[in-house]
């Protein structure tokens, strides 16, 4: 790297800022023209996808004609990538899957193609195709992380915590916060067993904070371990406290390395008082806590929390995998994409090339 000429070296003032501001704009000019290409090559696989269904349904043309169009394509666009056999029946499934144009164009234009092969290869209704798209978009996941929230099952564990919020938050409040909740946890990133403390637990919980972050779901910002309360001259300690960034309030997080008791709620209702009392700001919404335990009936649960007052979450955790490994990534086969999606199952390699 050259160094600045001599007469350069002190900028004049205001120079830091302007050079500051004209770096944002070409950053965000990159961003758009990488997003405009991105959607431009979406909109166009579609299009190829919808041409080969067509294409195949009127005039009868047999699988074949992909190895066809695959090396006709190769031969005039040889700098392009994304010509393979493989991808064109990829782009095929992805029009059948896809039939609304208008949704295409105004929501899957803004992910990445291979996030799109990720929704295919990964599920299989429609409706879930959709939310996940959704949340890809709304969280900006990477295709590794939509690829692990699917294979955890996040759209089947979100809002299914055991809570009072409906009685003890005004909505729309009430429903942000259950639906930021989950039942169960998935801890197994922690790498421990079953039999660990809850000490243990909390501890690697905060050496993996941003796996745990992530399990969390967006909007969750880590404030603190054992957490000091003076009140009345004794001290308390809280296991975790967070901060909610769209519920604007502190979510104060308890652990129980066994199965959930009622007397439990005692405890974690008096941190939230504390923390209302002591910490939170007065325009910041109410406290809420969750407790997260080895295990609980949901009765129990639900009965333990209908008198109270203060609004509490109850879902559980596990520490290991609830599938095996080998079932975690056992993707389907295009033929099997495409057998569900109603077309001819072809027979294709599983090369690298998309």
């Amino acid at each position: 790297m050259r160094d600045a000429p001599a007469s350069l070296t002190t900028p004049p003032d205001g120079y830091a800022d302007w050079l500051a501001d004209l770096k944002g704009r070409i950053h965000t000019a990159q961003q758009r023209a990488t997003l405009a290409v991105n959607r431009e090559l979406v909109l166009l696989y579609w299009h190829i996808g919808r041409d080969i269904l067509d294409r195949q349904a009127v005039q009868g043309w047999g699988a074949k004609v992909i190895e066809r169009l695959a090396h006709d394509l190769r031969s005039a666009f040889p700098e392009m990538q994304g010509f393979s056999p493989r991808n064109l029946k990829y782009m095929r499934a992805f029009a059948r899957a896809w039939p609304d144009m208008a949704f295409v164009q105004e929501v899957l234009a803004q992910l990445p193609w291979y996030h799109q092969l990720a929704l295919l290869d990964k599920l299989r209704s429609p409706e879930s195709r959709r939310w996940y798209a959704i949340q890809a978009i709304e969280h900006n996941w990477s295709r590794n992380i939509l690829v692990m929230q699917i294979e955890t099952r996040l759209q089947e564990r979100s809002g299914q915590a055991v809570t009072n919020f409906s009685a003890n938050l005004p909505k729309p409040h009430s429903d942000l916060a259950r639906e930021s909740l989950k039942d169960p946890y998935r801890l197994d990133f922690l790498g421990l067993s079953n039999e660990s403390r809850e000490r243990e637990i909390e501890t690697a919980l905060v050496r993996h904070v941003t796996e745990f972050l992530l399990e969390l779901g967006a909007g969750f910002a880590f404030v603190g371990r054992q957490v000091l309360l003076n009140v009345g001259g004794d001290e308390f300690f809280i296991d975790l406290l967070f901060y909610h960034l769209k519920l604007r309030c502190y979510v104060v997080i308890e652990l129980k390395g066994g199965k959930f008791k009622p007397e439990h709620l005692g405890q974690l209702g008096f941190y939230l008082a504390a923390v209302d009392a002591q910490v939170k700001h007065p325009q910041d919404a109410p406290t809420i806590g969750l407790l997260l335990c080895k295990s609980k009936n949901k009765v129990v649960a639900e009965y333990a929390l209908r008198n109270s007052t203060q609004p509490i979450g109850v879902a559980e955790y596990q520490l290991i995998a609830s599938l095996p490994p080998e079932l975690q990534t056992n993707l389907p086969s295009i033929e099997q994409i495409e057998r569900e999606l109603g077309s001819t199952p072809t027979r294709v390699e599983h090369d690298a090339s998309a």
